[in-house]
């Protein structure tokens, strides 16, 4: 189909008809209309036509942003992203609004998992997610601070890319840590990741056929596959049963197919993986703090519990722990590159488990923590289901500002790690 106005109509009949049970797109009266209008007028481009949802803590023209929250719209106003204008430019259409936990931090919104509406989406993206899942939207927009898209992308089983930190501007983006925060995609198959990330990224490149590797070429002329890191250490311990049985599984899928996959011992001394999780959490709710310093004072009683939580721990940080835990975390990106010596990425689980039943938590973030850290690209694959038939999947992990290369190699890793 390549009439953008029936491409509009298609996916509002796909909204009108599945987001009663999904709950992913924030409501909007006249959406149809909207997007007529918008197709009518969109210029052609790598996206043309291609719908797309987009974060509700993203600021877009034609939409209100609410960031999930009572708060008035009028306070959260402000010019459209620039990330919307590189989509806009590209051609898509903007579906909406999708659903997010309150300001990006803890407190759920309404959406549910569309293989099983009892269980969580994940979050923060969790409209995001739950919308290219269930089939309304073949991209969409999220961001994370920790694992706000690689999370959810794993719960849903869709594929969630997180850029490296900074690769696609967060201008017009709802702050929730301005240190972490970074903008991704989320996409039914790699190659939809890849083509939004086109679009967004700063300073976007296609990769050689040939790129840097580890391993010699098996023949001349072809791709060279990267050598694949196991994080050896209590990180892994944090992942539960099930999740570590699934990703020995994969792991060894990947060997089998003739991958090198190799065991890396990374944050392995006594207590030093605890201790960057404490780092992160002191920067995290410091800078939540800082955030809403303006807004709380004045609309305090109209958020929600947790997020209230959140910033109360922030206020109750020290300006000279924040600054030793930002010197700590450099510590720790260092050390993270330097157990890169021997590997061009890492693999790991993208969440502790399948998505938890219930709707009052989003789930652990733990397994994106040190990777988003660290500013590090990640990308989630789908790669089999859980005993309850949830989605489970993998984490791929490189070095900052390889991001075409990790979806490159996410690309040839797809196939193998999903059980025909």
């Amino acid at each position: 189909m390549t009439d953008p106005v029936d491409r509009v109509a298609v996916v509002c009949g796909r909204i009108d008809r599945l987001d009663a049970r999904v709950r992913a797109f924030v409501p909007e009266p006249d959406r149809r209309g909207r997007l007529a209008a918008e197709a009518a007028a969109a210029p052609p481009g790598a996206l043309s036509g291609v719908v797309v949802g987009v974060k509700d803590i993203v600021r877009c023209d034609g939409t209100q942003t609410r960031a999930g929250s009572r708060v008035p719209a009028e306070v959260l106003a402000g010019p459209q992203a620039p990330l919307v204008d590189r989509l806009r430019a590209a051609g898509a259409l903007i579906a909406g609004k999708t659903v997010t936990a309150e300001f990006a931090v803890t407190a759920p919104g309404p959406t549910r998992n569309p293989h099983n509406t009892a269980h969580t989406p994940g979050g923060s993206s969790s409209g995001s997610a739950a919308a290219v899942a269930a089939g309304m939207v073949p991209l969409a927009v999220g961001t994370q601070t920790v694992g706000s898209v690689i999370r959810p992308a794993a719960f849903c089983g869709v594929v969630g890319f997180k850029p490296t930190f900074g690769r696609i501007p967060v201008d017009g983006v709802i702050a929730n840590a301005p240190s972490f925060d970074t903008v991704g995609v989320l996409a039914a198959d790699v190659a939809g990741a890849a083509l939004g990330a086109s679009v967004l990224c700063d300073d976007w490149r296609e990769p050689p056929s040939a790129e840097r590797g580890l391993e010699p070429e098996a023949e001349p002329g072809t791709a060279r596959r990267p050598v694949l890191g196991v994080p050896a250490g209590p990180y892994l311990d944090r992942a539960g049963a099930e999740a570590r049985a699934a990703f020995a599984a994969q792991t060894a899928r990947l060997a089998a197919a003739g991958w090198t996959v190799r065991e890396v011992p990374v944050m392995d001394g006594p207590g030093e993986f605890e201790a960057v999780v404490r780092q992160l959490f002191t920067m995290n709710r410091y800078e939540v703090a800082r955030t809403h310093a303006e807004w709380f004072p004045r609309h305090g009683h109209l958020y929600r519990e947790q997020t209230v939580a959140a910033i109360r721990e922030g206020q109750a940080i020290a300006r000279d722990d924040y600054e030793r835990a930002v010197r700590e975390r450099r510590a720790v990106r260092a050390r993270l590159l330097d157990a890169m010596e021997r590997i061009d990425a890492w693999l790991a689980p993208p969440a502790t488990g399948p998505a938890p039943f219930g709707l009052d938590s989003t789930g652990d973030s733990v397994m994106c923590l040190p990777w988003s850290n660290a500013g590090f690209p990640a990308v989630s694959l789908p790669a089999g289901y859980a005993g309850n038939g949830l989605p489970l999947g993998l984490q791929v992990v490189g070095r900052p500002g390889e991001d075409e290369e990790l979806l490159r190699w996410a690309a040839e890793l797809a196939p193998v790690v999903m059980p025909r």
